[in-house]
């Protein structure tokens, strides 16, 4: 039997996602099918507001859209007063159609082209530089009147390498030595108004590296504050707030983070004379992951002198993280909530892969061809690192609010897969 968190919830056995009947969800809309709970985006974020708004009351809260980038996600957000962290033109694009203000997103992009450069300028977004090439080539392009440069803290962390975004191997950010010379190039150059950021990693469970890492950074803004003449109109401390997968993780304590990192922050604003900027923190997992649920089909039982295999219709394809980082999510049987768990399984996806594994030696109940199987807190990086691997169209999203749903993303089909694409070639 499994124990389910809000807004998931068994009902005689049978998985209900706010109100919503799972089974009912697939017999419209099919399978693979992401199922996403407004109410707990809305849930997660006022959460995470009064945790931090107990503590200082100058901050703001920026969406990292990567984490999800559907438009229905993004107009939710930006209803409960968001602001964005984009990392590309695409995003930048996107959330200013979703109704965001140019005022309201912070790009922070790596090796970004001038063409790239010239279209954030136009749009009249804040930049967060991530070197001192991208500086300069802003500048020759258009002068900002506000310009954030993004830190490398040479602290990381991160629940898998390659989701860690600082220290001494990290491609990202100014390095501290680096960091008075490219406020001094900006100012001169005639930015009016700074900000600082660092970013130092994804999944984070603690708040250690991030107390760390904190204070790496006011040193450096004291640095640029003495030598370069420079005020802050905000801090950056980059998001990264992880959630629990497993049922044994311990989710992180929301209120101790905000007691030790903003205690910290004050303290340092205080002693090194940097007067009250306003705090950003840029959530990304934490608002929709635990939000969103990924509804599969078992299609296939195959029983080998060495394995258990459930064939399910969803592979990395449509959820990456498992094959790309190793990830673990939690699976439960849809439709059998209430069954035993007696069998080990491997749950693999159709794609020609070897490395095509959802969960491996997972614990289930007796699997049947034809059953739902539910992946659990699908909500980031999900849709958003799907792709078309193996040719196959991506899945479709549903919005589903107090017993109601919505489709917010067709299912792609067949002819999906060559739009763009020129069949014939005739040479001259």
């Amino acid at each position: 039997m499994n124990t389910l968190n809000d807004p998931l919830e068994n009902r005689n056995g049978q998985l209900f996602i706010d109100g919503v009947s799972a089974q009912t969800l697939v017999e419209k809309f099919d399978t693979p099918l992401y199922v996403i709970s407004e109410r707990r985006i809305r849930n997660n974020y006022q959460r995470l507001k009064a945790a931090l708004t107990r503590n200082y009351s100058k901050f703001k809260i920026y969406y990292a859209m990567k984490a999800n980038s559907n438009l229905a996600v993004l107009k939710v957000l930006e209803s409960e007063g968001v602001c964005v962290d984009a990392v590309s033109p695409g995003e930048v694009f996107m959330a200013l159609t979703s109704g965001f203000t140019p005022e309201r997103i912070l790009f922070t992009g790596t090796s970004v082209r001038n063409d790239e450069l010239k279209f954030l300028s136009d749009s009249n977004v804040i930049i967060n530089v991530d070197s001192q090439s991208q500086l300069i080539r802003l500048l020759k392009i258009n002068v900002p009147k506000t310009l954030s440069v993004r830190i490398n803290p040479e602290i990381g962390a991160g629940h898998h390498e390659h989701c860690i975004t600082a220290g001494k191997e990290s491609k990202f950010g100014v390095w501290e030595q680096d960091a008075v010379k490219a406020y001094t190039t900006a100012k001169e150059a005639g930015v009016e108004k700074f900000g600082i950021h660092m970013h130092i990693g994804s999944g984070i469970l603690d708040s250690k590296p991030y107390l760390d890492a904190l204070e790496r950074l006011l040193a450096v803004a004291k640095k640029v504050h003495d030598q370069a003449k420079v005020n802050f109109e905000f801090i950056d401390i980059g998001g990264g707030l992880g959630v629990p997968y497993g049922p044994e993780d311990k989710p992180l304590d929301l209120q101790a983070y905000s007691d030790k990192v903003l205690s910290a922050f004050k303290a340092k604003m205080s002693q090194y004379d940097l007067g009250e900027p306003t705090l950003h923190i840029e959530p990304g997992r934490y608002l929709v992951a635990d939000a969103s649920i990924l509804l599969t089909a078992v299609n296939t039982l195959k029983v080998t002198p060495y394995r258990k295999f459930v064939g399910v219709d969803a592979g990395f394809n449509t959820l990456i993280r498992p094959a790309m980082y190793g990830s673990y999510h939690h699976i439960i049987v849809a439709n059998k909530l209430v069954a035993t768990e007696e069998e080990k399984y491997d749950v693999a996806g159709p794609i020609c892969e070897s490395g095509d594994l959802l969960a491996k030696d997972r614990c289930l109940p007796r699997i049947e061809e034809g059953d739902l199987l539910a992946v659990l807190n699908a909500g980031a990086y999900g849709f958003s690192m799907s792709s078309q691997y193996n040719a196959r169209p991506r899945a479709a999203e549903v919005l589903v609010k107090e017993g109601k749903y919505k489709l917010v993303r067709e299912r792609e089909q067949l002819d999906d897969l060559m739009q763009g694409q020129q069949q014939a070639i005739e040479w001259q």
